[in-house]
């Protein structure tokens, strides 16, 4: 029984990572997209938190992997 808990824990922890890995692709083309609209002497605010975002879900994905 346990072992069967464990085997569904480990089957639920891969797919967030699968998903979490397919957000952070996507958020990293929309950060590129927007890096890309600035020039050298203009950086948004909202490109800063975007890429603040990117950094805490791979964190997080790091983290799930060395569970």
């Amino acid at each position: 029984m346990e072992q069967v808990q464990k085997g569904l824990a480990a089957e639920a922890r891969q797919k967030k990572m699968e998903t979490d890995a397919a957000k952070l692709v996507e958020m990293a083309q929309r950060l590129k997209t927007s890096v890309d609209k600035t020039n050298k002497d203009t950086l948004s605010i909202d490109v800063i938190k975007e890429a603040e975002r990117i950094e805490k879900l791979a964190r997080e994905v790091r983290e799930g992997m060395r569970q």
